[in-house]
This record gives structure tokens, C-alpha cells and sequence, in this order.
């Protein structure tokens, strides 16, 4: 703070001027002069700012993940299955359909899978009536590559083994039967036969249905379960370019005496709302961490005017030594936001650190935008400013007199 001094004039003092450094300085004085009160006031603008930043990192970091899904999977994925005829029954696709959807230009890969009615336990005692929500599956060999699976253990059926008692397990599936080893000595009960499991999938995003399925060779089916040959899903990939002219064609393809009862759809489109569902998720979890930042708003308010209050007679001292009432309420303003700077600093690191510790345990990149901790940077100024305003205000109303005759 720099005093009175000639400006030139005779007898003409210039007025004292209180610098932003002198300001940061007197601030930080006050505060620390009651470090307990100072910190439990910063906490609660921490928390506000933990939130805030926590929840747009966490939400970033799993649109990331599902972005990075997509890429790697391809969203040029179409899944063609049968609707209902007009009379409300389940319809069916005919044998030929994966041979036709083949025959269209633009397709690169096809497959398919049909539903085959059985059961699979991992004993042969238990009775068919305790179902455990799996479904087995007659598998063409190049389905692994159509959805973009990939083998957690053991091997995929190729051609050699699609005509023998063997099976693949869904990843869920694999869990529900127990089923940990994939080296030709476990064998689970399907229909009225023993299949040997042969091998495991991980998990596949665009074919969530897989991982609930017991997986068998499509001649296997045919041979020993009875299977009738006609596939109930269909698997195509075609240049994302051509996505939308496919899916046209598709239906007059699959069954060109009716495609009203053919249902097409893009399982990629589900990873895309669930990326928007968790960015109004996000929006809702942003108004609780305000309404925490709103919070912790009055507390600093409380806190500056309690400091007000206390130091009367400091504000009048500094009034009869020469401070302005600028100077004063700048000095409580300054100290309003130095307080809510501190709480929003220890907020940005402790969201930032829980943002990476939940992107860890899940597996996610971390995407952290730099809007936020800018945003949170001005939110903490703002609160802090409006937090200051009336205590400052009060303060420098304050005449000297009545502040050095307080108690």
C-alpha cells in the first residue's frame, strides 16, 4: 500500500492506492489469522467443485470409452430378424437368406446364427423344466469375424469342428455353467447329448445376445438336435457408405414375398443412446453439484460476515490511519474470493483425481475436458465475488468512530 505523497503541488497530497499484490496480501492475512474457519469454509466450495468437475470427467471418460468402441467394432453392422405376419404370429426367415444377403453389392460379410430348441446343463440329472436363461444357437464359422467377437479361451469352430458334439460359450453363458476350462475335459449336457466345450468368447458389445448363447456348429445342429436350417439372425457389414442404401434393400432381400415381416436394425445405434442417455444423466448430476457450489456459496457469505463482525475495530483502526472505504471493501472482497479460489483448487484436484481413480477400476480412458477446470476456475471467482459483495459493503460502511468504539 503506498501512503500520501506530493503530486507536485504544494500542500496537495495524492490519495493512497491499494495494489492487486497488497490486496492479495491483506487477504491472505485475514484467512490465515483463522486457518480453522478458513479451511471448513473452503470445503464446502471443494465439494461443489469436486462434484461438478467429477461428474463431467467420469461422463467424458465413458463417452470415450463408447467412442473407442465404436471405432475399433465398425457402426457399418446391420442385424436382420423376423418380425410378425400380419396375423400377429412370429415370423420366420427362409433357409436361402444368407445366401441372398450375400448376392447384394455392397455386403463384405454375412452370417448368421438360428435358435435350436434345447436346453444345456452342466448334468445330465437336472430336469429340463430349470431353465437358466441360455440360449443355444446353430453357428455358421464366420460369425466371430461379422460381429467383431474375439475367443477369451480355448478356440472358435471352424469348419472341422462344426460337425461334431462341440460348443462355444457366451461369456455370460461360460460364467452361469461354471465353466472355466476350455481343454477338451469339460462337457456340458445339450438335448440328449454330451458337447464338449471347445472354447470361450469375451464379451461382444454389438451382439449382446451372444453372451447369454451356447454356440454349436450349424452342421451339428442340423444332425443331432434337429435343427431346420432357417437362421433367425442374420450378421451384415457393409462400407459405412452403403449402410443406408443396404438397409433399404434388405427386407425385399431377405424375403421378397414379404418384407413387411423382416425387422432390421444397427446395434451400434444402442451404444450411441446410451452415450446420450449418459449425457442427460450428466446434466442432472451437474444441477446437484451447483446446488452443493450454492451451498458452499453461503457458507463463505456466513463466514465474511462473522469476520466483519469480529473486526470491527481492526476496520476502524485502518479507517483512522488513512484507508479508504475502497480499500476496505476490497480488502473483504478480496479475501471472499481468495477463499472460494482456495476451495475451488482443492476441488479441482480432488474431482480430478477421482475422475482418474473411476476411469482406472473401469478400464476407461480418461478424458478430462479443459472447459471444466476453466469453468471451474470462474464459477469459484463468481461465488466468491457474490459471496463478498454485502460483508464488504458492510465493512467499508463503516465510519471510524463507531467501528473503534465497538466492543
Amino acid at each position: 500500500m503506498t501512503g500520501p505523497k506530493p503530486n507536485g503541488r504544494a500542500g496537495a497530497p495524492t490519495p493512497s492506492r491499494l495494489r492487486p499484490r497488497d490486496v492479495l496480501r491483506v487477504a491472505a492475512s485475514g484467512l490465515r489469522a483463522r486457518p480453522l474457519r478458513a479451511v471448513l469454509s473452503a470445503l464446502g466450495i471443494a465439494v461443489g467443485i469436486a462434484a461438478m468437475v467429477a461428474v463431467v470427467g467420469i461422463s467424458a471418460s465413458s463417452r470415450e470409452e463408447v467412442t473407442e468402441q465404436l471405432e475399433a467394432l465398425g457402426t457399418n453392422l446391420l442385424t436382420v430378424a423376423p418380425g410378425q405376419t400380419l396375423g400377429g404370429q412370429q415370423a420366420t426367415l427362409p433357409e436361402g437368406s444368407v445366401d441372398m444377403v450375400a448376392r447384394v453389392g455392397p455386403v463384405t460379410s454375412v452370417s448368421a446364427v438360428g435358435e435350436v430348441d434345447a436346453s444345456v446343463y452342466r448334468s445330465a440329472e437336472i430336469e429340463e423344466t430349470h431353465t437358466n436363461g441360455l440360449t443355444v444357437l446353430a453357428t455358421r464359422t464366420d460369425l466371430l469375424d461379422t460381429v467383431g467377437g474375439t475367443v477369451s479361451s480355448g478356440r472358435w469352430l471352424d469348419d472341422a469342428l462344426a460337425g461334431y458334439p462341440t460348443v462355444v460359450l457366451g461369456a455370460n453363458a461360460a460364467e452361469r455353467l461354471g465353466v472355466s476350462r476350455t481343454d477338451g475335459t469339460v462337457s456340458v449336457w445339450l438335448g440328449d447329448e454330451w458337447f464338449t466345450v471347445v472354447g470361450t468368447l469375451d464379451p461382444v458389445p454389438l451382439a449382446p445376445e451372444l453372451d447369454s448363447a451356447v454356440l454349436i456348429g450349424w452342421p451339428a445342429a442340423m444332425e443331432v438336435l434337429g435343427f431346420d436350417g432357417a437362421p433367425t439372425t442374420i450378421y451384415e457389414r457393409s462400407p459405412e457408405s452403403a449402410v443406408a442404401a443396404v438397409r433399404d434393400v434388405l427386407p425385399a432381400t431377405v424375403n421378397p414375398s414379404s418384407p413387411e415381416e423382416v425387422t432390421v436394425s444397427r446395434p451400434s445405434d444402442a451404444l450411441a443412446a446410451q452415450a446420450a442417455t449418459d449425457e442427460t444423466l450428466t446434466t442432472l448430476l451437474l444441477a446437484l453439484g451447483g446446488v452443493a457450489l450454492l451451498v458452499g456459496g453461503i457458507g463463505v457469505a456466513n463466514t465474511m460476515v462473522i469476520a466483519v463482525l469480529e473486526r470491527r475495530s481492526e476496520i476502524g483502526l485502518r479507517r483512522a490511519l488513512g484507508a479508504t472505504r475502497a480499500h476496505v471493501r476490497r480488502q473483504f472482497l478480496g479475501e471472499s474470493v481468495l477463499l472460494a479460489g482456495l476451495g475451488g483448487v482443492g476441488g479441482a484436484v480432488l474431482g480430478g483425481g477421482l475422475t482418474a481413480a473411476f476411469a482406472s477400476t473401469r478400464g476407461w480412458p480418461l478424458a478430462l475436458p479443459a472447459w471444466v477446470l476453466a469453468a471451474a476456475a470462474g464459477a469459484t471467482i463468481v461465488v466468491g465475488a457474490l459471496a463478498g459483495a454485502y460483508p464488504a459493503a458492510r465493512a467499508a460502511r463503516m465510519s471510524p468512530t463507531t467501528a473503534l468504539s465497538a466492543p
